[in-house]
């Protein structure tokens, strides 16, 4: 079972704009989610989409207003905006209200996928975190979600990938049984839940999983994953 793949909501109010984004992006390992309107697509914020692209021409709210309301919601949401309007104005005034990139129609999926690429980086930079992760033979692209040792890719659960995940963006740092059950189940306190999922992962990441190097235990405590390189 692999990681949950990230979830991309698309806002366009074109039926063939919609199947083009879902099916390229479909076949880059991204999960879609799909919006006609501004309404729905701020109902469709329950949702958590990890990236938005963002189509300005809607009918029932005026793009911009839209951008504002959906930046006003969730702050750290990378956007990126599509739109047939070329005008500098209308792009400088997208970036201003929080967008992260614009995309103008007609556009190559290619240059799309970069520009998403870029603006998921820039928003893990952001907040301190590494495109890419490393530390010894260990690498986690924590924008692709692949994990990989001595270029061999460990194939993780959700859960593993997100205690992982956890680990990654306090490298170095002891954390605590219980700030990780709270982070990875808000309604746990038993910690053998939390050592089930450490010994799954670590019989993936260590050479020897009985004399772990990545993912150290502190006695009484918690665990530290070993600092970046």
């Amino acid at each position: 079972m692999s990681a949950a793949p990230l979830k991309i909501l698309v806002i366009d109010d074109e039926p063939p704009i919609r199947k083009l984004l879902r099916t390229g992006l479909a076949t880059q390992g991204y999960e879609v989610l799909e919006a006609p309107n501004g309404k729905a697509s701020l109902e469709m914020l329950a949702r958590k989409p990890d990236l938005i692209i963002l189509d300005l021409g809607l009918p029932d709210i005026r793009g911009h207003e839209l951008l504002r309301m959906l930046r006003a919601r969730s702050e750290s949401v990378p956007i990126v905006v599509l739109s047939s309007r070329d005008d500098e104005a209308g792009k400088v005034e997208a970036l201003d209200l929080g967008a992260d990139d614009y995309v103008t129609k007609p556009f190559g999926m290619d240059e799309l996928l970069a520009r998403m690429r870029a603006a998921l980086r820039h928003q893990l930079q952001v907040h301190g975190e590494r495109p890419i992760f490393r530390t010894g033979d260990l690498s986690v692209d924590v924008v692709r979600r692949i994990v990989k040792v001595a270029d061999k890719e460990a194939k993780l659960s959700p859960k593993e990938y997100e205690l992982l995940r956890v680990l990654v963006q306090h490298a170095g740092k002891v954390l605590t049984h219980k700030f990780l059950l709270g982070e990875l189940w808000s309604d746990l306190t038993d910690a053998q839940y939390l050592r089930v999922y450490v010994r799954q992962l670590r019989q993936k990441i260590e050479t020897d999983p009985e004399r772990p190097y990545y993912i150290v235990t502190e006695t009484g405590v918690g665990y530290r994953l070993r600092a970046p390189d």
